[in-house]
């Protein structure tokens, strides 16, 4: 338990003259228990119970305030209150749905009330006195309300009257019970989907925070992609920087989560090209990480590696220092299944403009309407 000290710190709000019948040192000042009573002058007595009975100091009776300045010291919880009108509704369908004081009796145990507290109601007293009886004890804390929020979901469950039927005016009767559990259930319903409607806004703000986070991770990969192929250049034309360009690409497509196969050396020396497939096409990769633009003998050389593949290979030349038109006519003929890129649909990439998947697309989709396999990404339009 918290000594008595700590509880100052809770109950420092302004207010003046009295308080619950407690007197105030002074306008306007703080109000600290330290105020009204020497705490110093305790005996050994237990602060919590010299608190509870009262005994600190006759100059200060114990305040409802002082009560829950305590009890918030102690760490205990005030349950939440449940809404006027919904005790309104829950008291009035159980009032309408019972005649006989031995049926809400009963369903009021199945209801799981203590039994002490049924078998402690007279029956003399009447079903209003009843529930007057009940709703006091449960509504101040929250396995209480949890209780009254159970008996509200049977009551709306009701589709039938049975202690209604067989009196006199029972179609008047069932007509008043039907219409109290239809309010309650109206009511449950719409904080039903309140509830629904505030979890989805939940999920939804969940997912913009998990989507915003992915961008910035994604951005923070890119940025270390593009200075990765910035450092790279210094190396342009050289062997080492070809395998290195090689790797880098690769790495781009695992970024942009494009299936993909690495080149590399069977047994026996044999060099197993690299590919990617994008919308079910599979495209072979040529690399060329030179100095010099790619001429028309890389292009013919690549063509023909192509053809001798699946009929739905097709392929796609990936050069640094772009192609010369040589090059680039060499590539477009009818059905040709070459697409070249250079370094502008890179950096297109890496600056966040667009996907590598989408740059292949409108590559291709330029080259089945215009017979070209080159386009720069500067004119990509629309």
């Amino acid at each position: 338990m918290p000594h008595l000290r700590h509880v100052w710190k809770l109950s420092q709000v302004r207010c003046g003259g009295r308080l619950d019948g407690g007197n105030v040192a002074g306008r306007g000042r703080p109000l600290l228990f330290a105020a009204c009573c020497d705490f110093e002058r305790l005996d050994n007595r237990d602060d919590g119970e010299r608190l509870k009975h009262g005994e600190i100091d006759n100059s200060l009776r114990f305040s409802n305030f002082a009560r829950l300045v305590w009890s918030l010291a102690r760490g205990s919880t005030v349950a939440k209150r449940l809404s006027p009108h919904f005790l309104d509704l829950v008291y009035d369908a159980a009032l309408k749905s019972f005649w006989r004081k031995k049926a809400l009796r009963q369903f009021l145990r199945r209801s799981r009330v203590s039994e002490s507290f049924v078998a402690g109601l007279d029956p003399e007293d009447s079903k209003r006195d009843y529930l007057d009886q009940l709703f006091p004890k449960l509504e101040p804390s929250e396995r209480g309300q949890a209780l009254i929020q159970q008996i509200a979901r049977s009551l709306a469950d009701q589709t039938t009257f049975p202690d209604l039927q067989g009196w006199e005016d029972s179609e008047d009767k069932i007509r008043d019970a039907k219409a109290a559990v239809k309010a309650l259930r109206d009511f449950l319903d719409e904080r039903d989907r309140e509830k629904i409607d505030e979890r989805q806004a939940v999920e939804r703000r969940k997912e913009a925070e998990t989507a915003r986070l992915a961008n910035v991770r994604s951005q923070a990969d890119l940025t270390k992609l593009k200075e990765r192929l910035d450092a790279l250049c210094s190396k342009l034309g050289t062997q080492e920087g070809g395998y290195a360009f090689q790797d880098w690409f690769y790495d781009l497509m695992e970024y942009s989560e494009i299936d993909s196969r690495r080149p590399y050396i069977a047994p026996g020396g044999r060099q197993i090209d690299g590919s990617i497939t994008i919308d079910g096409t599979t495209y072979l990769v040529e690399i060329k990480f030179t100095t010099a633009p790619a001429v028309p003998t890389d292009i013919d050389s690549f063509d023909k590696k192509v053809e001798r593949k699946a009929d739905n290979t097709m392929g796609i030349m990936v050069s640094m220092s772009s192609y010369n038109d040589g090059a680039k006519d060499e590539a477009s003929y009818d059905k040709s299944p070459l697409l070249l890129l250079d370094y502008s649909h890179l950096y297109a990439v890496l600056s966040g403009l667009a996907t590598f998947a989408d740059v292949v697309r409108r590559v291709r989709r330029h080259s089945s309407q215009e017979g070209r396999a080159y386009l720069a990404f500067n004119d990509f339009g629309g």
